[in-house]
């Protein structure tokens, strides 16, 4: 016999601030509503904000799932400063004067980018090498080959551009680098260039605009979180595995 669905197994779509990691997000979120199961469906560095898909008791069997999406981001990349980890977190390693960029320029570098991309994971990442994830031996000072992994870029361009900040917007599939992408258009203008924000706007089905903000959400009743779970049936739907109503 299967176990009854309660009003809290589903998704919680959480619009995450700057600072804390996904995984603070759904340890705050746990301890606040006193839920056993709670999971997220693709990582937010630190210093991104932005859609985060938490999946809460059995909704957390389809994380996976939704995990595979493709994801829509937008975020501005800085010219002129290199960083060691390709984003404003790292240490700066190198800065050169910005040539003169116009947007039809960025945008020409940006559509090379477009379609299938081998990419190499930066070294301060998560993905582990012998078990060690690769920002721990980066800390080290040691730099190790990594194994590329094939990515598909849906759409990628800049909607703006004020020296030195280019604003942008990109769709991929699940496990790109945006920060890689900025780091190597910032080597095609020749002055090196970084991530300096970026906000994940969609994942699959979910949209930002639906999400209600980290901080609102830790100050809800149980009945109000009640309200805003997707329900596990429509979840479900969300990932494919039921037909649309």
């Amino acid at each position: 016999m299967m176990d009854a669905f309660t009003p809290f197994d589903g998704a919680l779509l959480v619009d995450k601030p700057k600072g804390p990691t996904s995984h603070d997000v759904v340890a705050a979120v746990r301890r606040r509503f006193n839920l056993k199961k709670v999971g997220h469906c693709g990582t937010l560095d630190p210093n991104a904000t932005g859609l985060l898909v938490l999946v809460l008791g059995k909704g957390t069997k389809l994380a996976e799932k939704l995990m595979a999406d493709d994801k829509v981001y937008e975020g501005e990349i800085r010219f002129g400063v290199t960083t060691d980890s390709y984003d404003a977190d790292g240490k700066v390693t190198a800065t050169a004067p910005v040539p003169p960029l116009t947007l039809e320029q960025l945008n020409q570098w940006a559509a090379t980018f477009v379609g299938d991309l081998m990419q190499v994971p930066p070294m301060v990442s998560a993905v582990k090498k012998g078990g060690v994830p690769l920002y721990k031996l980066a800390r080290k000072g040691v730099e190790v080959e990594r194994e590329p992994r094939l990515v598909h870029i849906y759409r990628f361009r800049f909607t703006d551009y004020q020296e030195p900040v280019g604003r942008f917007e990109l769709a991929c599939t699940k496990g790109t680098y945006v920060r890689s992408i900025a780091h190597e258009i910032g080597q095609k203008a020749g002055c090196g260039a970084h991530l300096a924000s970026l906000r994940r706007i969609q994942s699959g089905a979910f949209h930002v605009k639906d999400a209600a903000p980290m901080e609102e959400i830790l100050k809800w009743s149980p009945e109000e979180l009640e309200r805003h779970v997707i329900p596990l049936l429509d979840l479900a739907r969300a990932a494919g595995l039921l037909p649309s109503k």
